[in-house]
This record gives structure tokens, C-alpha cells and sequence, in this order.
């Protein structure tokens, strides 16, 4: 247990560091690291009600050991772009009810994806989505999610 406790402490230094860090929420709308970092690269293509048609070339900052794209950025493609289908002026705090995912391809560096969200319907202030993700060249669909959320009120 000492040894355990000797491997997790800090150097002054690392705590000072870690004093440094900004830990304030996010705000909706506001651009974070983790934001910057999930869809840089991402080009919107079709915008409707209820339609999100975008392309993103798989870069290597989202694959796993393998080099494929990594499960966790499909899942986190499904959960941003699912949610993305609600629009409202201001933008919504939507809280994720559900998420289920089908993966049943993976996608290499440098593939290009195709991402359609379409919401799947909406009652009061709960709402679904479907998201597929599928190689454009190939045809062949990457992951299929559907993700279900509630929309906050917010406060005026």
C-alpha cells in the first residue's frame, strides 16, 4: 500500500503544474482542446431540418494501436454528431439518455468517411438520432449508432 501511495504522489512541481490547469465548464458554444481535438477536419456538407450530412478524413490522431480508427472516436462521432441534429438559437445542454453502437467495419488512416445523422424523432424535450458512418470510396458502412438525449431547459 506505501509503494502504491509513493507511485501516485507528485513532485512539487507537478502539483504546481496541476494548480495551473483551468478547470472552469464549458459553456455551450465555447471551443475547448477536447472540441479542437475530436473534429478538426470535419467538413459539413448538407444541412437540414433534421439532417447532417458530413465527411471526415481519418486522421491519425483518432486511431487505435492497429491504426484503425479507434472505437472511442466512433462513439464520440456518434454522440457530437447525433446531438448536432437538434438546432435551436441558443444551443441546447442536451444530456445523453442512451447511446448503442454497431460496429461492423473499420476504417484505415486516411479513408474518408461519409457521417449522416438524421433524428429519428422528438418528443417534448426528448429526442432521438441515428448516425452512420460509412466509408465513402468503399460504400461499405463503418458503425451505425443511435443516440437518444434530453434537452435541459435553460434558464433565461
Amino acid at each position: 500500500m506505501e509503494k502504491a501511495k509513493q507511485l501516485l504522489e507528485l513532485t512539487p512541481e507537478e502539483s504546481d503544474a496541476v494548480e495551473k490547469l483551468d478547470g472552469r465548464p464549458n459553456i455551450a458554444g465555447d471551443s475547448c482542446f477536447y472540441t479542437f481535438f475530436s473534429f478538426r477536419g470535419i467538413r459539413v456538407n448538407r444541412v437540414e431540418p433534421g439532417l447532417i450530412v458530413c465527411t471526415l478524413k481519418v486522421p491519425p490522431r483518432l486511431t487505435d494501436r492497429s491504426g484503425k480508427l479507434a472505437s472511442g472516436a466512433i462513439a464520440n462521432l456518434v454522440d457530437e454528431i447525433g446531438s448536432a441534429v437538434i438546432y435551436d438559437e441558443p444551443p441546447p445542454t442536451l444530456v445523453s439518455v442512451d447511446i448503442s453502437i454497431a460496429y461492423f467495419s473499420t476504417a484505415d488512416v486516411d479513408d474518408e468517411l461519409e457521417i449522416t445523422s438524421r433524428l429519428l424523432g422528438q418528443k417534448e424535450r426528448y429526442n432521438g438520432a441515428s448516425v452512420i458512418i460509412k466509408n465513402k470510396t468503399t460504400g461499405e458502412i463503418v458503425a451505425e449508432g443511435r443516440h437518444s438525449f434530453f434537452r435541459i431547459r435553460s434558464k433565461m
